[in-house]
């Protein structure tokens, strides 16, 4: 969807980007309320100086400091927002989503709603007519992911021309015991991101799709090797497609700069002798 072509207005999102030494970025992220200023390190800036202004231009906060303003992207809100758990990372989740070729109007069940990064981006990739499951075990995660998920969605209202889907059913409660909700359900897809995803497996296995991807992310090998010994143990029926480690190197770059060395001259002198007269 595209954004408003109107200016900032109070109550969405806003992104402040500056410019540090070594040319390394600060990012800050605020909710726009007209009595609110924004804090960096050298000054502040007023919201009030913000709304009414057009995404894109560069304000100057009370130390002098330029700030780039504009509206934050998905990803961008994910890596800013308050977070309990550590989140799913953007550059994960793009993997993660692309694996599992989710369309809209698809059902995902998702374990571990954490902060609610993985719920955004599923909501977003399954569309209106889709829908996200999104179980969590921890009571202070599931307020969380629910929270920023809300924030995400009241704020996108405001500074877009469309709705953002109210598509993510979040739901306190353990996937291991849930075999009963489970019956009713047809999943296209799930993603797991639990610390052991193996208890999940004997319960989401009966309502994945003939063909349906598991996507499962771990933070080290050793629990992918105790999750490929669960399934044949259990005899499970899944099979192990792809084991993938997603890594981004960032580059900058600048203009090369010319080196002025200081030359000396340098100057021989001649010996003044004399030759003898020839007789």
């Amino acid at each position: 969807a595209a954004p408003r072509s109107g200016a900032f207005r109070a109550g969405e999102l806003a992104l402040a980007e500056m410019r540090r030494k070594h040319n390394t970025p600060l990012k800050l992220l605020c909710r726009l309320a007209a009595e609110a200023v924004l804090s960096i390190p050298s000054g502040v800036l007023p919201h009030r100086d913000i709304i009414g202004q057009l995404p894109g231009q560069v304000l100057r906060a009370s130390g002098g400091a330029r700030l780039l303003l504009r509206r934050p992207s998905l990803d961008e809100y994910v890596l800013l927002m308050p977070r309990g758990p550590t989140i799913a990372y953007p550059k994960d989740v793009s993997a993660i989503l692309m694996m599992m070729d989710i369309h809209p109007g698809d059902t995902v069940l998702e374990t571990g709603s954490g902060s609610g990064a993985m719920s955004l981006f599923l909501s977003r990739a399954v569309g209106p007519k889709g829908r996200v499951l999104s179980y969590e075990i921890r009571d202070d995660h599931h307020n969380l992911a629910k929270k920023n998920y809300r924030h995400w969605r009241s704020a996108w209202e405001i500074g877009h021309t469309d709705e953002w889907p109210d598509n993510v059913e979040f739901i306190l409660k353990d996937i291991s015991t849930a075999a009963a909700d489970m019956r009713s359900v047809a999943l296209d897809a799930v993603v797991l991101d639990m610390l052991n995803p193996q208890c999940a497996l004997p319960v989401v296995h009966l309502s994945l799709k003939q063909g349906g991807v598991c996507a499962v992310y771990l933070a080290n090998i050793t629990q992918v090797i105790d999750l490929l010994d669960r399934i044949r143990s259990c005899k499970l029926p899944f099979l192990c497609e792809k084991i993938i480690e997603v890594t981004h190197r960032s580059w900058s770059v600048l203009p090369a700069k010319l080196k002025h060395w200081k030359s000396s001259q340098v100057m021989e002198t001649q010996e003044n002798i004399e030759e003898p007269p020839q007789n």
